[in-house]
C-alpha cells in the first residue's frame, strides 16, 4: 500500500492539487488564530498548508514519504509552517486532548473495523470542545468514477457516521452530489458526504 502511494505521488504534478478541499475551506470560521489542528492522512499538504495560511498550529501526518516531502516543499512555498509526521495512523502516537481540532478529508483507506479504531483515535486526540470535519465518498460514488476507493465497505453515509460519531454533538451533517475538481486525483461529478461534530466538554 505504501509503494502504491509513493509512486502515485512521485513527480512534481500534484495529484489531488495544491487547493483545500472545498468543503474545509467553507468552515474557515470556526477556526480561531494559534488554534491545535491535525490533518489527518494529508498527503502532498494541501489542506495541511492552507490550514497553516489560517494562522493555525498544524501537523500533519501522513505514511508516504513522497507525499510528506512534497508536502514540505509547498508549506515552503507558501512560507508557513507545519509539523510533517509521516508514519502509519495505527502506529503514530495521537496523543490524548492534543487538539483542537481534527481534518480528515476522504481517509477513506481502511474498511468498518479499522476505521472504527481510527475514529476512537482522533475522539481521544480531540481536545473537549474540539471539532472534526470531515468528508468523504458515499456508495453512489461508485457509480460516477472520479475518485476515491473501489471498495465499498470503505465508503460513508450519513447514517454511519451518525451511528460512528454518536458520542459527538453533530453540528453539520449533509450528504449531496457536487462537482469536484482536486488535481487528477479527484475531478468529476462526486457522491459526498459533509460532517462537522463537536467533542463533549
Amino acid at each position: 500500500m505504501k509503494e502504491f502511494w509513493n509512486q502515485r505521488y512521485r513527480g512534481e504534478t500534484f495529484f489531488f492539487g495544491t487547493e483545500p478541499n472545498a468543503f474545509l475551506a467553507s468552515q474557515s470560521h470556526l477556526f480561531q488564530p494559534d488554534q491545535s489542528v491535525l490533518a489527518v492522512a494529508d498527503g502532498e499538504g494541501r489542506n495541511g498548508v492552507w490550514l497553516a495560511r489560517q494562522g493555525l498550529d498544524v501537523t500533519a501526518v501522513d505514511f508516504s514519504p513522497a507525499a510528506v516531502e512534497k508536502a514540505q516543499r509547498l508549506a515552503e512555498r507558501h512560507g508557513v509552517a507545519v509539523h510533517h509526521e509521516t508514519s502509519d495512523l495505527f502506529a503514530w502516537n495521537w496523543g490524548e486532548n492534543r487538539f483542537d481540532a481534527i481534518v480528515a478529508i476522504f481517509i477513506q483507506f481502511v474498511g468498518p473495523e479499522q476505521r472504527h479504531n481510527l475514529n476512537e483515535l482522533m475522539l481521544r486526540a480531540l481536545k473537549p470542545g474540539g471539532l472534526l470535519i470531515l468528508q468523504g465518498y458515499r456508495p453512489k460514488q461508485l457509480e460516477y468514477h472520479t475518485g476515491g476507493p473501489s471498495q465499498v465497505e470503505n465508503l460513508y453515509t450519513a447514517e454511519t457516521l451518525r451511528e460512528e460519531f454518536s458520542a459527538m454533538e453533530i453540528l453539520h451533517l449533509a450528504e449531496h452530489d457536487n462537482e469536484i475538481c482536486e488535481g487528477e486525483g479527484h475531478c468529476g461529478l462526486s457522491a459526498l458526504v459533509d460532517l462537522v461534530a463537536r467533542k463533549g466538554l
